[in-house]
């Protein structure tokens, strides 16, 4: 959801909360009016709570096709593929036919397709 349309439904849903009451103040509501009034307050109320959880839209998707070898070596650390350091990122990741990753010597890593580490 973008950052428009979640200040739209955010501010259509305050104005659905905030209008309640008017309807049940005006014309002494009767039982119609009243179940009217509590079905628009619970909708209003309902999507205010959806767009605040809503994830922004600048979703990532990553996607390494065909990569290279990666060499690493005294300490480094190789990917051929994606990297997402603590799986940051809130879209899809995709890594096909990679290249080669090597590692040699202490505390080396090499990775080919994602990497979440």
């Amino acid at each position: 959801m973008t950052q428009g349309w979640k200040i739209t439904v955010i501010a259509l849903a305050a104005v659905g909360i905030v209008t309640t009451p008017l309807i049940w103040l005006l014309d002494s509501p009767g039982a119609g009016a009243l179940a009217g009034a509590s079905i628009q307050a619970a909708v209003g109320i309902a999507a205010l709570v959806w767009a605040l959880f809503q994830h922004p839209g600048n979703r990532t998707e990553d996607t390494a096709v065909r990569t290279g070898t990666a060499r690493a070596s005294g300490g480094g650390r190789a990917t051929t593929g994606v990297k997402r350091p603590q799986g940051r990122g809130s879209g899809s990741a995709r890594a096909e036919k990679t290249g080669n990753a090597t590692a040699t010597g202490d505390d080396s890593s090499a990775t080919s397709g994602i990497d979440y580490s």
